[in-house]
């Protein structure tokens, strides 16, 4: 954590403090962030703007602003307006809300929970914010099921992200990822913990990088190297 994330009690400050610690460079991820407001996706009595994790009730977490405002920066281009998202593991709905956001009613934002009272909290959180007419509309959706699995329903995707460490990079989600497309993922890998970004080339050549160090990184039926991220 930054000094003075402990402090921070309200969203501009919130916003103040990632962008004077250069977590948000973007214009739309600046926006976005201000528009769907953390606060109406927490459990009662957390502190919504504290730049840490919060448990979220039934062994959920829900990841720090700071890690959100990551995962936006690393998939900006990707959720463009008209493109589609997916949030495996969406847990509180927050981010699933803000890739509604990004895309628009001509795109699709798709949320993923394994977790059935999860998927009626995220709901309602997404029904009190500035999200809520995406999901009237139908082009913000929850659903219940095995994220493993991705959601084939909607895709391809120009953006998926996976909101827990898992053991291996999982086929179905790489197979629904749009050429052109970004995966980002966090992968457990024997002791160490690496997190990834997985691009899909126009060619279907699937390319990952890692934002920290790492050699090889285990799916399934085979090892793949992985280069630093730049």
């Amino acid at each position: 954590y930054f000094p003075g994330s402990h402090s921070i009690r309200t969203k501009r400050q919130l916003m103040k403090y990632l962008k004077e610690n250069r977590v948000i460079t973007s214009l739309e991820v600046v926006r976005v962030m201000n528009i769907i407001d953390r606060a109406l996706f927490v459990p009662d009595g957390s502190p919504p703007y504290v730049d840490c994790r919060l448990l979220n009730g039934f062994h959920s977490f829900m990841l720090a602003p700071r890690h959100h405002a990551q995962c936006l920066e690393l998939l900006q281009n990707h959720l463009k307006p008209g493109m589609r998202a997916l949030d495996i593991g969406s847990g509180s709905g927050y981010l699933t809300a803000c890739f509604g956001v990004m895309v628009g009613p001509t795109g699709r934002a798709v949320g993923v929970e394994k977790i059935p009272e999860l998927v009626d909290f995220s709901v309602q959180n997404i029904e009190k914010s500035e999200a809520a007419p995406l999901l009237r509309q139908g082009s913000l959706s929850i659903h219940l099921g095995d994220g493993t699995k991705g959601w084939a329903e909607f895709a391809p995707y120009d953006a998926i992200i996976v909101g827990w460490i898992v053991p291996e990079i999982y086929p179905a989600l790489t197979e629904q990822l749009k050429p052109g497309g970004r995966l980002l993922v966090t992968v457990e890998d024997g002791p160490s913990v690496h997190q990834l970004v997985v691009d899909k080339e126009s060619d279907g050549n699937i390319i990952v990088r890692s934002k920290t160090p790492v050699h090889r990184v285990r799916t399934r039926g085979s090892n793949i190297s992985v280069a630093p991220l730049q």
